[in-house]
């Protein structure tokens, strides 16, 4: 049990009548302290020349879970890897006032706006370029509700080709991105979206941030080291973390929990103790609703035409398989703690899968076979 699940364990009951958590919440927290239980299931193996059994225990598949959460951001880091062109990305933050944090936070639904108002701006940025080519790059835009003091902050990463393709099936190169432009178009459009969606009493908001926030929604948008060669890494580091790791949380003692991170403003190491509840009750509020996505691709890599096959890949398709297989629960254990979880500890055989259990009830193969296979083909499992 790693220290997460051991805070959240002792202090559930607490979390739910002090908290008030949402549906979902209470579901991902379920998950993550029951994750590794052997409880809840797993599967034996046996060796087949010494006869020696290891049981390995499912995982919950959660996000929330540190454990599951790490898996989760490499299949999704290789998958958005598969979709990048064969060019440099730029990086770019979309942030927002303080003042409009609350909102979103009352009604998750506005976060959409976000990613609607990123969307709009980036391809305007590229169409004021050339208006009859219409030039259109892929980006891909990670949604981030938190800041490193894990308080509520909601802001969008989005990772942008530095180039287009035209009508003609021309590629043109964009160096030069408008700071001036992303900032106030940004804050144009998100104001709008919001207006449109919350109302006339919105209105006075509004107003108070367009004369506060005369520059514009600060929009980080620097030349970076994002190459096709290295956009594996760059994506895993900078659009796939989770909310907080276990490493960053130093202490526990029943009643504080001591964490750290690096202040954003000056890269300072800053330590807190807050009171545990407070500390969960900053958790929770990240988890996102149930089916809400939080990583979305527009431009070149929402869409699937003739003249975009021409396009080279960052990564060839010949490579897609190699790089799936490192993803495979046996590799990622190799490849992290550098031994392998199948091989026999007394006669350094592979052992094989035996039996499947589920809540203390073993669970045929061929039961299971057939239901993976009756969800595959989208039909009613013979079983029923």
């Amino acid at each position: 049990m790693n220290i997460l699940q051991e805070i959240f364990k002792d202090n559930f009951e607490q979390m739910l009548y002090l908290l008030k958590p949402r549906k979902t919440v209470v579901e991902n927290v379920e998950k993550m302290i029951h994750c590794g239980d052997p409880l809840y299931g797993g599967a034996m193996y046996g060796c087949s020349d010494c006869g020696r059994f290891k049981f390995v225990p499912f995982r919950c598949h959660s996000r929330f879970c540190p454990t599951c959460g790490i898996k989760y951001t490499m299949d999704r880091t290789t998958a958005m890897s598969f979709k990048i062109v064969n060019a440099h990305h730029r990086h770019v933050v979309f942030t927002i006032a303080e003042e409009l944090r609350d909102y979103f936070l009352e009604d998750r639904d506005l976060l959409n706006c976000l990613f609607s108002a990123v969307n709009q701006v980036v391809h305007r940025l590229f169409y004021k370029d050339n208006k009859s080519e219409c030039f259109t790059p892929g980006f891909i835009c990670v949604l981030h509700t938190f800041g490193r003091d894990l308080k509520w902050n909601p802001h969008i990463h989005c990772l942008v080709s530095e180039g287009g393709l035209g009508n003609s099936g021309t590629w043109r190169k964009k160096t030069h991105f408008n700071y001036k432009f992303l900032r106030f178009a940004f804050q144009t459009v998100l104001l709008d979206e919001l207006h449109k969606r919350i109302g006339d009493s919105f209105k006075k908001v509004k107003s108070s941030i367009y004369k506060n926030q005369e520059n514009g929604f600060y929009v980080y948008a620097k030349p970076n080291t994002c190459t096709p060669k290295t956009v594996i890494q760059y994506i895993g580091r900078y659009l796939g973390r989770p909310v907080i790791a276990t490493s960053r949380i130093d202490n526990y003692d029943g009643e504080k929990v001591t964490f750290h991170y690096n202040r954003h403003e000056d890269n300072k190491l800053v330590t807190e103790t807050i009171p545990v509840l407070e500390f969960i009750a900053r958790l929770i509020q990240h988890i996102p609703e149930k089916h809400f996505k939080m990583i979305r691709y527009y431009g070149l890599y929402a869409r699937h035409r003739e003249s975009d096959k021409k396009l080279i890949p960052a990564i060839n398709q010949e490579k897609h398989r190699y790089y799936r297989s490192l993803l495979r629960w046996r590799t990622c254990i190799l490849i992290s703690f550098g031994y392998d979880p199948l091989k026999c500890p007394a006669c350094g055989k592979t052992m094989t899968l035996l039996k499947l259990y589920y809540r203390l009830q073993r669970v045929p193969l061929d039961k299971m076979y057939r239901k993976v296979i009756a969800k595959a083909k989208r039909c009613r499992s013979p079983d029923k």
